[in-house]
């Protein structure tokens, strides 16, 4: 096999779970996890008019995930 062989054999299906990145990505995700379950207190929310009780760490939670889905579209859309 040549060292042209292993390069590209490499390139194609050798890529790692683990780059960078998606470390990075998967720190900031337990940090904020971590950070939702560790605010368990009652908070008063007032969006516009309603004002509403509820855990702080369901709050986080909403906040986190609509956050998600509001990237990963505006990921998505970038992609095309």
């Amino acid at each position: 096999m040549s060292p042209k062989d292993t390069a590209s054999s490499a390139k194609s299906g050798g890529s790692s779970a683990f780059t960078p990145a998606r470390i990075g990505v998967l720190v900031l995700f337990v940090l904020a996890v971590i950070f939702i379950f560790e605010n368990t207190r009652q908070v008063k929310i007032r969006l516009l008019i309603p004002e509403v009780s509820m855990p702080l760490y369901l709050v986080l939670g909403l906040v986190f995930i609509i956050g998600g889905i509001c990237g990963g579209y505006f990921m998505a859309r970038r992609r095309k």
